[in-house]
């Protein structure tokens, strides 16, 4: 531990759970991940939310071992599919199978009926099978020959992707993107943390040794408490305001071509008090709104041709739109 660190101030009773999911989230996750602390803290912050994330990076960081864990850590049910270019909506969502001894139809559930979805490389899958994913992401439900099945209240899903592998892949479009309260960019990890991973490699006898490290899970109605505690923190006038400027700055900023949905507006206002939560307050400031507006607003913005060609991406232009909104009085 850092010596100079300050210490941490006790939270306020009423953001009690979601302040100690979150710590011991960290503390427990990170017994098995080396660093990538942004990417255990949005994670945290999308399930505190009870949204679903979107994560981006190249193979080998941790993305797949990161949602495993936290799945572990929260004793949700977990299920995890493969992307491929042949995958058809049936193989999420599952179909009706003709029993000849009962004469009936009946249910065979796919691996979205679960509580805990991990869907590897998503823009492999082909349109068809996309629309069916996000439609259950948003609706929380599956329709089969008319019936409607609810899925679990606690149905997540984390979609992993590759930056830079294109060819045979399915980008996903605009209107879908928007179904991910968060997408979360994954580095490579710093020489101490890739350090780390290799000593923890060395000392384990099986690979499988790092996802079987014993760690203490949590009982859902801590969750179930923590996101209650989160949709109560309290928001002043002048910060719905600031909030508010800063999403409506994208829509007619001059790099951007497409700019933020009010579902948009929506992620980032949960998105912000989430941080608040974290950090132990109920009540929200604009840096809780700054630090959740690059995660939430970076893949539902769209950059003009000549923004791009200069070099430019979505987190710099929302750099710039926070440096330009003036703060709350």
């Amino acid at each position: 531990m850092n010596e100079h660190a300050q210490p941490e101030q006790a939270p306020e009773q009423s953001v009690q759970s979601a302040f100690q999911l979150f710590a011991e989230g960290r503390a427990q996750i990170g017994r098995i991940i080396a660093g990538q602390q942004q990417l255990i803290d949005q994670a945290l912050l999308t399930l505190l939310c009870g949204g679903h994330a979107l994560i981006e990076g190249v193979p080998g960081v941790a993305k797949t071992l990161a949602v495993k864990t936290l799945a572990r850590f929260l004793a949700l049910d977990f299920r995890r599919v493969q992307g491929t270019p042949d995958m058809m909506p049936a193989d999420i969502l599952g179909t009706t199978v003709f029993s000849p001894k009962t004469s009936e139809f009946s249910l065979h559930r796919g691996p979205v009926f679960t509580q805990f979805l991990l869907a590897d490389e998503i823009n492999r899958m082909p349109p068809r099978t996309q629309a069916a994913l996000l439609e259950s992401m948003e609706e929380r439900q599956v329709t089969m020959d008319g019936d409607a099945h609810p899925l679990d209240p606690y149905f997540t899903v984390f979609a992993t992707q590759n930056p830079l592998e294109f060819e045979g892949t399915y980008p996903l479009p605009e209107a879908q993107l928007d179904r991910f309260l968060i997408k979360i960019r994954v580095p490579y990890p710093s020489v101490a943390d890739e350090l780390s991973i290799l000593e923890r490699h060395h000392h384990s006898t099986e690979p499988k040794d790092l996802e079987l490290t014993p760690i203490i899970t949590v009982d859902h109605p801590l969750l179930a408490a923590a996101r209650r505690e989160i949709r109560a923190v309290r928001i002043e006038p002048a910060l719905f305001d600031y909030l508010l400027a800063i999403v409506r700055r994208t829509r007619d900023w001059p790099a951007i071509a497409l700019g933020a949905s009010p579902r948009a507006s929506a992620g980032l206002m949960l998105v912000a008090k989430a941080h608040a939560a974290r950090e132990g307050r109920d009540f929200l400031i604009p840096d809780d709104v700054k630090q959740a507006a690059i995660p939430v607003l970076r893949h539902r913005l769209v950059l003009r041709p000549e923004a791009e060609l200069e070099g430019l991406d979505t987190d710099r232009v929302i750099a710039d739109i926070l440096t330009a909104t003036a703060l709350p009085k």
